[in-house]
């Protein structure tokens, strides 16, 4: 138990609560404490009682092998001290990787300069993206925070997904609020999902529940932000913004509670060990001043449009790139690649590349003219064909008697992956590249060619929803992607009136078997089951599986989908088991 000695004011059942929703940067250690103090000043102003941060606010999250570096937790731990000298208004609650002889994931409480105590994260998740048995060790005592007349819950991320935790901070702890910090990716659906738990959480345990996600793009991943105030009734208190830093601030009045908490429920007899940190705060009494304004869920499209324009944003502010380069073909991919970038960097922060080969269409090269032009990017022309012919004359002699084939398309690739990395080489600019999530899976795409790059923000976009969310973006203004992009048939244009459908089934076919056997996991009975030929379903497992080591080689790219390729899917290359 933890206890600051201060002057007694009057005791009020009123809390002015602050969830500091803000974009972090792993490894960033010294800039994220100072984000801290910005935040805790803003909250002050405010005037909130309590204010709180991010899972791991001091690391970043997730900062992966950095927290197996004994001088990286350390530093975190310095910077955490001298933080604390600096917050002399609100109750901060601060995230961090603690040090000592076990590593934990950790919250500490810090009031008038001074850390009052800490909360170890008691569930680690190890699936999905997750992988937190690997740097930390569980917490065995749940908290509750005395902040002067109110009971607070604190636990971190997976926690609250754990009833056990709950319960006890409850019915032993007498918790009237439940505070939740965490760090949870983006996909899609996920911020109505965490709105569920949140509010079942609420009425099991007839309490207010705040919950505060980080926001902002770290590699693949992509935090929403959409922290949430539910009280027991289910209703939505307030609510962060989705994608963009917030100050959520609220009033919670405990005594409005209908009963004591626990009335209902039996402290277990064996159970989750509660710790208490008392603080006596500066609380004023009597105010239910603040009514925040609710912002209303963004809706399906829009959601997905926001997260990656945001890992895009961050990828590259973070990495200190000051240009993206883009290889335009003319084509649905690239064309949303390059709206999303301006979308996210600005048209000035762009560059399309035209490389045009003897099987690029007029029209074609028309199109990424007239896309370049409504987006004001500067547009830079590369003809490919005399490095073709120097290629094909190089090879001849090996390749004589052997008619033409994917050999041949795959060199054209190749030569425009080669030519976009010498502008990368060249002035410092980013590749992104355009390879959508459908085409990566069953390898429809040219190691070292269309593969080549430094960040892939459709890799997890099949190929139908590239054209919902280009068909989207165009209805969010003028007409940027032009129709002809949206109607003409998907080619390469690797050789002679190519379609993508020459080798693939149509897409409003593959995507829904993709998507049972990547995402959902299902096996080729199952997908048969659900009505898809079995000769079909066999060729698009095979090809998914014999795929794994391009996508291996490929670059990160944005994680939307509850199933990504990489962190998400992890499956051996060398695998005999069909």
């Amino acid at each position: 138990m933890f206890y600051i000695s201060a002057s007694m004011p009057k005791r009020t059942s009123i809390i002015r609560l602050a969830l500091a929703q803000v974009n972090l940067t792993v490894g960033d250690i010294g800039g994220n404490a100072r984000k801290v103090v910005r935040w805790i000043n803003k909250a002050e102003r405010r005037g909130a009682d309590l204010v709180a941060f991010p899972e791991l606010t001091l690391a970043g999250y997730p900062a992966e092998d950095l927290l197996l570096k004994k001088r990286f937790r350390e530093d975190c731990r310095s910077a955490l001290d001298r933080l604390a000298l600096k917050v002399k208004g609100p109750v901060a609650i601060v995230g961090f990787p603690s040090t000592g002889e076990k590593t934990h994931n950790s919250v500490a409480v810090i009031h008038k300069g001074k850390i009052a105590g800490t909360c170890n994260k008691i569930e680690l998740p190890n699936y999905g993206v997750f992988d937190e048995p690997r740097y930390f060790s569980p917490g065995r005592r749940a908290c509750v925070l005395a902040l002067d007349g109110v009971r607070i819950g604190l636990s971190i991320c997976e926690d609250i997904w754990l009833e056990e935790v709950s319960a006890a901070q409850v019915a032993a702890g007498k918790a009237r609020v439940l505070l939740n910090v965490s760090c949870s990716p983006y996909h899609v659906g996920k911020g109505a999902q965490r709105e569920a738990l949140m509010k079942a959480r609420a009425a099991a345990n007839n309490v207010y529940v705040a919950y505060l996600n980080v926001v902002g793009g770290q590699d693949e991943l992509v935090f929403d932000g959409h922290s949430v105030v539910v009280d027991p009734e289910g209703g939505i208190l307030a609510r962060g913004r989705q994608f963009k830093e917030d100050l959520v601030v609220v009033d919670l009045d405990v005594a409005k509670l209908k009963r004591s908490p626990g009335s209902t429920r039996r402290a277990p007899d064996e159970g989750i060990p509660i710790d208490t940190i008392r603080v006596r705060s500066l609380t004023k009494s009597g105010r239910l001043a603040n009514i925040p304004a609710v912002p209303r869920p963004m809706d399906r499209l829009e959601e997905i449009y926001a997260a990656i324009v945001t890992g895009t944003r961050d990828y590259v502010k973070k990495n200190g790139f000051e240009k993206v380069v883009i290889g335009l073909s003319g084509g649905i991919d690239s064309a949303l690649v390059a709206v999303m970038a301006v979308d996210a960097l600005g048209k000035d922060r762009v560059v399309g590349v035209s490389m045009p080969s003897r099987y690029s269409s007029p029209e074609s090269l028309t199109d990424a003219r007239k896309l370049a032009g409504n987006l004001g990017i500067r547009l830079v022309r590369v003809g490919i064909d005399d490095i073709f012919s120097t290629y094909l004359k190089a090879l001849r002699k090996e390749f004589r008697g052997y008619p033409a084939d994917v050999t041949e398309e795959n060199i054209q690739a190749r030569v425009r992956g080669n030519i976009l990395m010498a502008f990368s080489n060249k002035f410092g600019w980013l590749v992104l590249t355009t390879g959508n999530k459908s085409e990566l899976a069953v390898g429809y795409c040219t190691l070292y060619g269309d593969l080549a790059g430094g960040f892939a923000i459709l890799k997890d976009v099949p190929k139908t929803l590239v054209y919902e969310l280009a068909a989207y973006r165009n209805l969010k203004g003028k007409t940027i992607i032009p129709k002809s992009i949206l109607t003409k048939a998907p080619s390469a244009e690797l050789k002679p009136d190519q379609k993508d459908e020459d080798s693939l089934p149509p897409y409003e076919i593959l995507d829904p078997v993709l998507n049972m056997y990547v995402v959902e996991d299902m096996g080729v009975r199952d997908i048969t089951e659900q009505g898809y030929p079995r000769k079909l379903v066999k060729r698009v497992a095979r090809m998914v599986d014999g795929n794994e080591y391009k996508r291996r080689q490929g670059p990160p790219g944005i994680k939307i989908t509850p199933r990504a390729f990489g962190k998400d899917r992890r499956m051996p290359i060398t695998n005999l088991y069909k």
